[in-house]
């Protein structure tokens, strides 16, 4: 893990405030762009591979100092672009860590430039494999490959919301949710003897078997006209991190695995973004493994895990049948400022304050909300409780990465 990125992020005394900020959002009470012309609901959708040509260093812990040995399974970009009335809302589903290293600003900056999108039209999201090239854009401090990658990664993102806004068709939408017990509470209690002698128990990175996680699979299915079925959204809360700094192979690790799963099974034509949920405190329940084991008759635990998720994702699909192709299509961004908790034990690093990105986006009764940060379940699931709309996406790693909330 990236400790020096990860500031815990505290809201006491800002409850009301964030709360009362994420309804604005979600309600588009806020500085909203909307349009209510009576039309039908439009998608683009578009999918390119992002592996890295050349060896990288990989993100997501700080003891993995070598590059990458390979590409185990393919990374991959996808788009989703919806159209109604004249308002657009994309989503952009990365198969890396996050934007960490500075570089959400100067990416969404580029791609809103290109692209001619207002700001609260892109979520630019990641699904937090730790299997995947450092994304970053300082060629002072960090290794050229990385550099030339993230340039290129931004192109190519850049490259597939043209193409997903030049695509633009007629589509149904609906929404279904299943339930998966993939994700495990990764806040381990154990005892250890404090500086004064005497036993206490505290929390670290594990296994907390009987901890509380949020199981829900929500699951978005796109279909044209005709019923063919043109994509497939799905957001689930857990980190993908069944693979551990041991490993040096390419990876999109849980997530990642599973939307390839998904698209064999419903057809390769068919594109499959995923989105991680309210994750801070939710491991896959085989955690940080040195890589895919190979002995006779082992799944190696990424694929068993993800190809689990993967068919509830299915199942859920299969079971989606009340679609709608109304809007309305509403789009919202806020920054929140809110005061860092301090580490105890690394006091030198408390950063007094971080910058929160919130961004909203509305497609029928169904609500996206994706935060620049990674957030704890359980705000997850209350965001999710108090939503007004029938289906709410909660999405991290979008737009920003703050630390923890």
């Amino acid at each position: 893990m990236f400790t020096k990125y990860l500031h815990r992020i505290s809201i006491e005394g800002f409850g009301v405030l964030f709360f009362l900020c994420i309804g604005s959002v979600v309600a588009g009470t806020l500085d909203t762009k909307g349009n209510d012309t009576p039309t039908v609901l439009r998608c683009g959708i578009a999918k390119a591979d992002i592996s890295p040509s050349k060896p990288v260093q990989m993100a997501g812990y700080a003891s993995r100092k070598l590059l990458s040995q390979g590409v185990h399974d393919p990374l991959f970009a996808r788009v989703i672009a919806f159209e109604f009335g004249g308002q657009r809302a994309v989503l952009v589903s990365l198969d890396n860590l996050g934007f960490y290293n500075g570089t959400a600003t100067p990416m969404r900056s580029a791609l809103l430039e290109r692209c001619k999108l207002d700001p609260s039209e892109l979520m630019l999201c990641a699904i937090h494999t730790h299997s995947a090239p450092t994304l970053t854009l300082n060629a002072d401090q960090d290794h050229p490959n990385n550099v030339e990658y993230t340039r290129n990664l931004t192109n190519t993102i850049g490259d597939l919301i043209e193409r997903a806004l030049k695509t633009l068709e007629p589509v149904s939408v609906g929404v279904g949710r299943g339930f998966s017990p993939v994700g495990m509470n990764r806040r381990q209690k154990v005892v250890e003897p404090g500086t004064d002698g005497i036993a206490k128990e505290i929390i670290r990175l594990g296994r907390n078997e009987y901890g509380p996680t949020d199981k829900e699979v929500l699951v978005m299915k796109i279909c044209r006209t005709d019923g063919t079925i043109t994509g497939v959204i799905f957001g689930y809360a857990c980190h993908s991190t069944s693979l551990g700094p041991g490993n040096m192979m390419i990876s999109g690790d849980v997530h990642g695995l599973a939307e390839q799963f998904v698209e064999r099974n419903l057809g390769n034509e068919v594109i499959v973004p995923a989105f991680a949920g309210a994750s801070g405190d939710i491991d896959p329940w085989f955690r940080v493994v040195p890589g895919f084991r190979t002995e006779s008759g082992w799944i190696p635990e990424p694929v068993l895990l993800s190809s689990m998720l993967a068919e509830e994702v299915v199942n859920s699909f299969r079971g989606i049948s009340e679609l709608s192709h109304s809007g309305p299509i509403r789009t919202a961004i806020v920054i929140l400022d809110l005061p860092a908790q301090k580490n105890k034990e690394k006091s030198s690093e408390y950063i007094g304050a971080a910058n929160v990105t919130i961004t909203a986006l509305r497609v029928g009764d169904t609500a996206f909300i994706g935060f620049g940060c990674e957030m704890l379940h359980g705000i997850g699931m209350e965001i999710k409780k108090a939503s007004p709309f029938k289906h709410t996406f909660v999405i991290t790693h979008c737009n920003g990465a703050a630390g923890y909330l």
